[in-house]
């Protein structure tokens, strides 16, 4: 596979306003959400993804109803969850809500799946997280069968079994993609690789390096289970912002991602806090932040290119919900500037240098 897409991904973040404390209107942060993904369509971006919550300050408990909102109102971005909590949801309703997203947006719909790390939604919907990898791996084949097969027979151990039931509605795409969202874990890629399946790699608050072995140990194992790596992308997914300066890209994210990362590391004990002065280590060149100008982001994008020759890029550009109106301005940059330049680098890279002369 050859070229690079672009694109966001967003919890829909409406974390309180870390100057202030006030609370946010979560019925106007969904709106806004929905116009986000409409002007990044508008600039060119490839790719929006909404992901899975069931927390206030992340608001979008269903990724498959904000997508469609935004597929009636979009004509060619691509529209995936990110991402779909599948081991707590029944792959059959998520295949008929993303083929429904499909039909709506004529052939734009995508599933990523992943086991999340949050786990409010376990209990809420009465699963145990002693089951939490197997639920997952159940029910992604599950979810593949459906795509494969109109009239489905299966059996399993945390669902009722489906005895020769049609499952509609069909998409529009002969094959309904599907993505796994990963993080570190070696057996999240093989696991992936088996099925065929391309990945997104989450490289949040870590640099990119070490991830390298990782991305080698996927493409690996696609080959050991029969799959061509060349046919099956990468995707990686990186906190991001950009703003007209690197100063004010700065200025502007870093409250907000500041508020947000710190909540949940004190949920999670995480023990330290990231200050002002780890946030701007974290945004240099070899930081997990993908914060700057347009030249910054473009230029780390292309980094990670050469390090990974991934074919997708997902910047979370919404986290700690920065201002409605320098969310937008970010999308406008990202698809006008930053993502111009980077697909000019990626062609070039991907062309073949020419014969020498005989």
């Amino acid at each position: 596979m050859q070229g690079i897409e672009l694109g966001i991904y967003s919890f829909g973040d409406a974390t309180p306003d870390p100057a202030t404390g006030g609370a946010i209107d979560v019925g106007q942060r969904v709106r806004d959400l929905v116009e986000e993904i409409v002007l990044a369509d508008e600039v060119g971006l490839d790719i929006f993804g909404v992901g899975e919550h069931h927390r206030p300050d992340f608001p979008v408990s269903s990724p498959a109803v904000v997508l469609a909102a935004a597929a009636a109102r979009t004509s060619r971005i691509r529209l995936t969850s990110s991402v779909t909590v599948l081991s707590s949801d029944d792959p059959v309703r998520v295949f008929q809500d993303f083929a429904t997203i499909d039909l709506i947006s004529g052939g734009r719909a995508e599933v990523m799946a992943g086991r999340g790390s949050f786990i409010e939604s376990f209990p809420l919907f009465g699963y145990d997280l002693a089951d939490y990898q197997d639920l997952f791996l159940e029910k992604l084949d599950l979810l593949l069968g459906l795509r494969e097969d109109e009239v489905v027979t299966w059996q399993g151990r945390h669902r009722a079994p489906i005895n020769g039931r049609a499952v509609y509605p069909r998409p529009q795409q002969h094959r309904l993609p599907v993505w796994i969202a990963v993080g570190g874990t070696p057996q999240s890629v093989v696991n992936a690789a088996a099925r065929g399946l391309p990945i997104s790699v989450a490289i949040i608050g870590a640099a990119a390096q070490p991830f390298i072995p990782l991305v080698n140990l996927y493409r690996e194992a696609l080959t050991e289970y029969g799959h061509d790596p060349a046919q099956v992308p990468v995707g990686i997914g990186s906190h991001g912002f950009i703003a007209d300066t690197s100063q004010r890209a700065a200025d502007i994210s870093a409250p907000g991602l500041m508020a947000a990362m710190n909540q949940i590391g004190r949920e999670r004990g995480w023990g330290s806090e990231i200050d002002r002065t780890q946030f701007d280590r974290m945004r240099q060149a070899h930081g997990a932040l993908m914060v700057g100008s347009p030249a910054e982001v473009t230029e780390k994008i292309l980094a990670e290119y050469e390090m990974f020759g991934n074919r997708r890029v997902l910047l979370h550009m919404g986290v700690g919900n920065p201002p409605h109106a320098d969310m937008m301005r970010a999308i406008e940059l990202y698809g006008t500037e930053v993502a111009p330049a980077v697909r000019r680098e990626v062609a070039r890279l991907d062309t073949p240098a020419p014969a020498p002369a005989r």
